[in-house]
């Protein structure tokens, strides 16, 4: 799974890797992004035929949910499994999403501890999360709150080592289909939704205070030693 991702590029060059239009959120790039949380997420505008940049609260909630309770248990889809979930088989077929990060991190036990890591693409700029959105309307205050999950699928070869899920990562050739500004069927965009590439993955290990979700700062992303060999 993915329950603690980082996004620290700027606004502005979210804009210009995205070719976002409109107006861009307050956001100064976070190391420690969790469940519940709201961060940028690409979504395209079949309407005005533009891609929005806007910050969503990670954990989806269905249109039909009966409260937002839920939310913090759907911060990630199966993708073996997005198409027959009533949760998610709406959101894949309408509201698919792009989810900007810049490494992920995944804990391993070690020696009776757990040891964590970030994982990343060798080239974080010009990688996205596949993910999905969804509106849901509170029945008390008739206010839109919008959120969104994260694709996961099977760990590729390095991954595995550490964890048996990943986040699905899709590179710029996938993001129009994805996004749904060319036309591709079901079975297309499951074909995205496959282990990104092991031998472009690299990963390191970090220290614990990852782990509190009040720590957010560049320290996180700070290699550290350990003495466990893969």
């Amino acid at each position: 799974m993915c329950g603690r991702y980082a996004a620290i590029t700027p606004p502005q060059a979210m804009e210009a890797l995205f070719q976002t239009l409109g107006a861009l959120p307050n956001f100064p790039g976070r190391f420690n992004i969790a469940p519940t949380q709201s961060a940028p997420v690409v979504r395209w505008n079949a309407q005005t035929g533009e891609r929005r940049l806007d910050m969503l609260r990670w954990g989806l909630v269905p249109s039909w949910a009966a409260d937002m309770a839920g939310g913090v248990k759907m911060i990630n889809a199966r993708s073996e499994s997005v198409t027959e979930k009533p949760t998610f088989r709406q959101a894949f077929a309408r509201r698919r999403c792009l989810v900007p990060m810049t490494a992920f991190y995944e804990w391993r036990v070690e020696n009776g501890t757990k040891q964590a890591y970030a994982i990343a693409p060798a080239n974080p700029d010009t990688a996205a999360f596949a993910g999905l959105w969804e509106g849901w309307k509170d029945p008390a205050s008739g206010e839109w709150m919008r959120t969104y999950t994260v694709l996961t699928t099977a760990a590729n070869d390095v991954i595995g080592h550490i964890h048996h899920r990943m986040p699905v990562i899709l590179t710029p050739d996938h993001w129009p289909a994805w996004l749904g500004e060319t036309d591709a069927d079901a079975s297309a965009l499951l074909d995205l939704l496959r282990p990104y590439p092991a031998n472009e993955t690299r990963f390191w290990a970090v220290g614990p205070r990852v782990g509190n979700v009040r720590n957010d700062d560049a320290d996180l992303l700070a290699p550290q030693v350990t003495s466990t060999l893969f």
